[in-house]
């Protein structure tokens, strides 16, 4: 038996945390100057990480509070910020939902009925998945604004066609949970039959409880990719009010003029809805993402 000597695992630990804690400064460095610039007086981007001066004008302003300075000034809000966020969040919930309800659906359709072509399909839900939504703005802005003229409901300027566009990006999800479904034995489905079970009783009573960590997974992820996206939503959305956080802050940097602590605020409150979803499903995260991966 090989003993290693006290001192080099003294070392080798040593190394290891100061390895990682290098590694998280480098991670945080960004979002802590955001931070300072959001509470540094002035809109600067450059300037020491802690504030010489540290002011709340920014935040007031994030908030949609008035902010009087020392001078007296009183400084309005430029932009609606929380409409924005209260916007993202919206749309993020409900294209989540639909996109969960989707994806379940059809991964159990296509893990536990056999019907022609079924292999043919999940080969195409790939192919398609393989050319991002970004190749088709052009399309997509055509398409909603022909559609516009039949109803404004589904036409350009409209929450209800942009849910409808990020609900069209559910394929990689139904691959993601099939192999979920695929995992789970096939002896439980001739239990419940046995039982006396339909197969949608099967799949409410016996496959929805055991997907749970999976469907928080895909949840996140659509919730997620809807709050950060800019492409999709910058071509359809066009009037103030219906515009969302990702989007709307592009009003801070302009080109005569960069409010960038106003951004910075702005960007930080951008963070909270993820993170408040993130930690809501975190306990069935892990287990859902090594559960979930695509098998055979």
């Amino acid at each position: 038996m090989i003993v290693e000597n006290t001192g080099a695992l003294r070392l080798k630990k040593l190394a290891a945390h100061g390895f990682m804690i290098a590694f998280i400064t480098v991670i945080m460095f960004p979002f802590l100057m955001v931070v300072s610039i959001s509470f540094r007086e002035g809109n600067f981007s450059v300037g020491t990480l802690i504030p010489t001066n540290p002011t709340l004008e920014h935040w007031y302003l994030a908030l949609g509070l008035e902010y009087t300075r020392a001078n007296g000034t009183v400084v309005e809000p430029p932009y609606p910020v929380l409409l924005w966020m209260w916007n993202s969040i919206k749309l993020g919930l409900i294209s989540a939902a639909g996109a969960l309800a989707i994806a379940t659906i059809s991964a159990y359709a296509l893990s536990r009925i056999q019907f022609r072509g079924r292999m043919a399909f999940l080969d195409s839900l790939l192919i398609i998945q393989m050319f991002p939504t970004t190749l088709a703005l052009v399309a997509l802005y055509a398409i909603f604004d022909t559609m516009g003229g039949i109803s404004p409901i589904i036409g350009l300027d409209s929450h209800t066609s942009l849910v409808l566009v990020y609900l069209s990006g559910v394929m990689m999800h139904i691959w993601t949970i099939k192999g979920y479904f695929d995992s789970v034995d096939p002896a439980l489905d001739k239990a419940a039959a046995i039982d006396g079970a339909t197969p949608w009783q099967t799949f409410r009573f016996v496959f929805l409880p055991l997907a749970v960590p999976i469907m928080a997974v895909v949840f996140v992820l659509v919730f997620i990719g809807v709050v950060n996206d800019y492409p999709i939503a910058s071509i359809l959305l066009r009037s103030e009010e219906n515009l969302t956080l990702a989007t709307g802050s592009r009003f801070y940097l302009s080109e005569f003029e960069c409010r960038w602590g106003d951004f910075a605020a702005a960007a930080i409150l951008s963070g909270i809805p993820i993170t408040v979803v993130f930690l809501i499903a975190q306990r069935y995260l892990v287990s859902g993402l090594s559960e979930g991966s695509v098998k055979g």
